[in-house]
């Protein structure tokens, strides 16, 4: 029987290590983790020599199940191993006819199939079958408050560092597809002077294009400290680029913020490792739920806890049929700070 994992790093690790499955399942909403294993399968699996006669890759608009077993039951050339991969495998209409072929796999296959941006129906009966056999991975988006973390540990194993403030300037700008995360990372990687070991906002703002002045992380730290006169330049500043400053984008990482706040005030423990894990933030931003506390109370948190949740629904253009994103923010921002 297969060792059974989800882990994403377990997979990885176990291929590395020539531990091949006869069927790898990848399936999910986040395209990168399913990109990462099947690209490795077919960059590593065969050397060259091998690749001519035994690599074949399908794609899901083009071919029925009856053309995937077909390739999968040939015999390799010349190799121990045949690779077949089924691209966009979520398009495939007669999937449930794999369980014919999970009976009897040939042994001399790695069959992978890329199930992209959402997931199979557990109770089908091929599912259970490569759960016996093989490997079924679901690669799951990740939570906005998770990509620090991916962008601190991408760098990491690159051997470098970054800046806390450009981390969140990044996880605030970037959202959570991990595929664009990791090109604009790879550009300041690209972009970075060989003497700095470390990414900052500077660069950041020269190789990205986010303002390290006017940005959401910046917006959030006037309200934090209560400088109107500096909160109203960056809405200004959000009014004239409105394409790179969505409205939707500022409201989530306020409310997300304040949501934090607001669970900041029951927190037994306020040290600041304790307030790091409970939270789920960087230590280095305790420091301002600390700060914003002692300029909000928990009814004003409550309360513009209600405002974020009535002006993304006027965004929407729920009781609001003129007012422009610009607008809407400035009214928001000012009820936020009186």
């Amino acid at each position: 029987m297969a060792k059974q994992t989800n882990d994403f790093q377990s997979i990885l690790s176990d291929l590395k290590q020539k531990n091949y499955k006869p069927v790898y399942f990848l399936m999910g909403e986040e395209p990168y983790y399913i990109d990462i294993l099947s690209d490795y399968i077919l960059d590593n699996v065969l050397d060259e020599s091998e690749k001519e006669f035994n690599q074949t890759v399908l794609y899901g608009n083009d071919v029925d199940m009856k053309t995937v077993i077909n390739a999968a039951k040939r015999f390799p050339m010349m190799s121990q191993y045949q690779v077949v991969v089924v691209k966009e495998a979520q398009n495939i209409n007669n999937l449930d006819d794999l369980s014919f072929y999970l009976q009897k796999p040939q042994p001399s296959t790695i069959l992978v199939f890329c199930y992209k941006y959402k997931k199979v129906d557990g109770r089908k009966k091929y599912v259970s079958e490569i759960d016996k056999i093989g490997v079924l991975f679901e690669s799951k988006k990740i939570y906005d408050n998770q990509v620090p973390a991916f962008i601190t540990s991408h760098l990491q194993k690159k051997g470098i560092g970054i800046d806390p403030k450009a981390t969140q300037i990044l996880a605030d700008y970037l959202g959570t597809n991990l595929g664009n995360i990791v090109n604009e990372l790879n550009k300041l990687i690209i972009g970075k002077p060989a003497e700095m070991n470390a990414i900052t906002p500077e660069l950041v703002e020269k190789n990205v294009g986010i303002s390290k002045d006017f940005n959401n992380f910046e917006l959030l730290n006037a309200l934090i400290t209560k400088d109107v006169f500096k909160a109203n330049r960056i809405v200004f500043y959000f009014e004239q680029n409105p394409k790179n400053n969505p409205l939707v984008l500022t409201l989530t990482v306020l409310y997300n913020f304040f949501s934090n706040l607001m669970v900041y005030y029951y927190l037994s423990d306020k040290s600041q490792g304790a307030v790091a894990r409970d939270l789920g933030v960087n230590p280095y931003f305790v420091k301002d739920y600390q700060t914003a506390a002692q300029k909000f109370n928990g009814w004003k948190t409550m309360e513009i806890i209600s405002l974020l949740r009535t002006y993304d629904a006027k965004s929407k253009g729920v009781e609001n049929s003129s007012a422009p994103d610009g607008e809407l923010l400035k009214e928001l921002v000012y009820k936020m700070l009186h």
